[in-house]
């Protein structure tokens, strides 16, 4: 009886994941098909082409935020690693 119904169980998981298989393919066959056949997602006249940036952006850096003092916290003294006893 478990058995049959882990036969069932692994019938169904193998359906399922055929289904989603297909539906994949359904959707986005044209760019899982190119892929396999090794032009990629993008063919090549039609891939978007990189080049220099338009314009060069530069950052602005706030002085205030990284001069700002910064607190040490200290939770519990310090006790040295061995004790007078030792």
């Amino acid at each position: 009886m478990v058995q049959v119904a882990a036969a069932l169980l692994f019938a169904l998981a193998a359906g399922l994941g055929i289904t989603v298989i297909l539906g994949m393919l359904k959707n986005n066959e044209n760019a899982i098909l190119s892929a396999l056949l090794g032009e990629g997602a993008f063919p090549a006249d039609t891939a978007p082409q990189s080049g220099p940036a338009p314009q060069k952006l530069t950052l602005r850096h706030s002085p205030a935020r990284r001069d700002a003092p910064r607190r040490v916290r200290v939770s519990s003294p310090l006790q040295p690693a061995l004790s007078r006893a030792a």
